[in-house]
């Protein structure tokens, strides 16, 4: 997994950045190596908004990208909201590639039984001719 965190508007320390590279470590091993994350770390500027501290982040995936976006009190805490929520997602989108080309296998009704009239009277008509 290739991560990339940036931050907007405002600067973090670095004790931040490698909560989050550590905690986005954790759901790497859920991913493909070559799958590309993108965190960003924002803070948003209405003082009226309690949870101002916003991590959003974007999964490029072999199929369809995964977008994820938490806010809270603290980027520790959004982080923590975001990856559980991202986990889900991966899981599931795990159990869709997985799991559908089995239901639509298993799910498809079978050939329609011949009766066995028919069979006897192809077996009289062959060994007749």
């Amino acid at each position: 997994m290739r991560l990339q965190v940036t931050v907007r508007h405002g600067h973090v320390n670095d004790g931040v950045r490698s909560y989050v590279e550590s905690k986005f470590a954790k759901l790497g091993k859920r991913l493909h190596e070559s799958t590309l994350v993108e965190v960003v770390l924002d803070r948003e500027r209405n003082p009226r908004i309690v949870d101002d501290h916003v991590v959003e982040a974007e999964l490029h995936l072999k199929g369809p990208h995964l977008r994820g976006r938490e806010a809270a009190t603290t980027y520790e805490a959004a982080t923590d909201l975001l990856v559980d929520k991202l986990e889900r997602l991966v899981e599931r989108e795990r159990d869709k590639k997985v799991h559908e080309p089995r239901r639509r296998a298993h799910g498809a009704s079978p050939a329609e039984p011949v009766p066995a009239e028919e069979i006897e009277q192809a077996l009289r008509t062959t060994a007749d001719g």
